[in-house]
């Protein structure tokens, strides 16, 4: 005689198919919900472990010098505009953060930060652009030098932070942060920011910020030099030639 073969098609299920099917959906809710709190905890220690290596720079950080690459997008033009050139920081004391950028590609142009005031120089009509951002002087630290000797304090306060994974910039591992402001000012000026750590560094490679009119900026920073003997005050200064036209648009 031939055995007759239990079919999981059958039209009256055994007892046993009868309790999968009963508990089926329920362990399917079980293990989504292990695996995203799983994915949760894991996220919670990614984000302290990379603002753990952002305390241990923000220690000792005095400045920084790198190649860096600017990405403009605006949204409603579809048009993106790419800058090149170098940038330096330079931190004297904790509080005091000053920058100069130095423009190649496409055209010449220099900006520089120091305390509030903003100097913008364009050497093909030897002209220079002062600008005091008074009370809003702290928007440059917060958003255009964000990371550079930044605790991880420092982003807590300001910003909700997430985890959105490890990934490899320029051969190097980095951490990709996605950080929402906190202060309704904040968001006024800026949507979110996707910020990338070197790991173990603690330092920035990419930065890319999400206004409210949907443009974006991204900074790209490669052969990055932290704390370098050679970085002075003088360094994130405007070298500016003589009988340079100076202009102060806010007057």
């Amino acid at each position: 005689m031939m055995k007759s073969k239990v079919s999981w098609r059958s039209s009256s299920p055994s007892p046993v198919r009868k309790a999968l099917l009963n508990m089926k959906f329920p362990l399917i809710r079980r293990l989504l919900a292990v695996f995203a709190l799983a994915a949760a905890v894991a996220g919670a220690q990614s984000v302290e472990t990379t603002l753990h290596h952002m305390d241990a720079l923000s220690k000792t950080f005095r400045g920084v010098t790198a190649d860096l690459r600017k990405i403009s997008f605006t949204y409603f033009a579809k048009d993106t505009e790419e800058e090149s050139g170098r940038i330096s920081m330079y931190r004297p004391t904790p509080q005091d953060m000053r920058m100069l950028a130095e423009f190649t590609k496409p055209e010449e142009r220099a900006v520089a930060f120091a305390k509030s005031k903003v100097q913008m120089y364009y050497p093909k009509i030897n002209t220079v652009q002062e600008y005091n951002l008074g009370k809003e002087s702290h928007l440059v630290d917060q958003f255009l030098l964000l990371g550079f000797g930044s605790s991880g304090a420092d982003l807590r306060k300001n910003y909700n932070i997430k985890y959105v994974e490890l990934t490899t910039i320029d051969g190097g591992k980095a951490d990709h942060l996605l950080l929402e402001p906190k202060a309704a000012e904040a968001r006024d000026q800026v949507r979110g920011i996707d910020l990338w750590i070197a790991q173990p560094g603690g330092y920035p490679v990419r930065m890319k910020v999400l206004q409210p009119s949907r443009d974006t900026i991204e900074l790209q920073y490669s052969n990055l030099k932290i704390n370098p003997s050679s970085l002075t005050e003088a360094s994130v200064k405007l070298k500016l030639p003589k009988g340079v036209k100076k202009e102060t648009p806010q007057k």
